[in-house]
This record gives structure tokens, sequence and C-alpha cells, in this order.
């Protein structure tokens, strides 16, 4: 299996096991990033959420990778929430812990890279370059 497309595998299938451990976890996961609202339920609700959207998004990724699918739509839609991730932390930066919105960007904005840079260098599937050519 080539490289790139091992390194797309990894990234979704951590992906994956970010989000189910976002659904079991939320508040281990998120006090850095929320401070100690992360405890309270009313911040578990979206955080299960965003767990569950990763989980979906990514694992749909690993099935479009099983049937010789691209990958650069799901890895568009990972990418799309990324960048929302890191503009919700920002609009919220002054009632959040000091650091957590910078802390977001940075590694929020290189997961979005990351899958930009994936994206970019998994060649098409014979399917997907042949429909665009019609």
């Amino acid at each position: 299996m080539p490289a790139d497309r091992t390194a797309a595998l990894a990234v979704l299938a951590l992906r994956v096991a970010y989000g189910a451990a976002l659904i079991a976890a939320p508040e281990r996961l998120a006090r850095r990033w929320l401070g100690p609202d992360a405890a309270r339920a009313p911040a578990q609700v979206p955080l299960r959420a965003l767990g569950a959207r990763e989980v979906v998004l990514h694992a749909g990724g690993l099935l479009a990778a099983g049937r010789g699918d691209s990958l650069r739509p799901w890895f568009a839609g990972s990418i799309a929430g990324d960048l929302t991730d890191i503009a919700s932390t920002i609009a919220g930066r002054g009632e959040l812990p000091k650091g957590a919105a910078s802390a977001t960007a940075v590694v929020a904005g290189a997961s979005a890279l990351l899958s930009l840079g994936l994206a970019l260098r998994l060649p098409q599937p014979a399917a997907a370059t042949a429909a665009r050519r019609r």
C-alpha cells in the first residue's frame, strides 16, 4: 500500500478513535480547551456531538477507502470541521482558559493542513477521474 494511502487511513482511524474518546470521556479530553465547564452537562452535550461528528465523518472515509472511492470529500468535511472548531473557539475565547484559543488554532489548524496535504497527494480513483471527464 502506498505511504500516502497508509497515512490517510491512519489519520482517519485516529480521528474515529478521538471521536469515540470524546463521547466516552468529554471532560477529560476538553478540560484544557473549555476549563472546568467541561465537567458540566451543558458542555458535555455538544462535546459528545462533536465526538459523534468525528466518528461518523471519519468512519465514512474509512468505508469509502474500503470501496476504493475518493477520500477527498471526506477530508474536505474533516477540514471544514476543523475550521469551524477554530472559528467557534476564537468567538468564545474571552471566557475560555488562557491559551485555549491559540492552542485550538494550532492543533485544529495543523489537523486541517495535514488533511489538506493528504487529500491533495492521494490519487483520484479511476471512476472519479472518468466521471469528471464526462
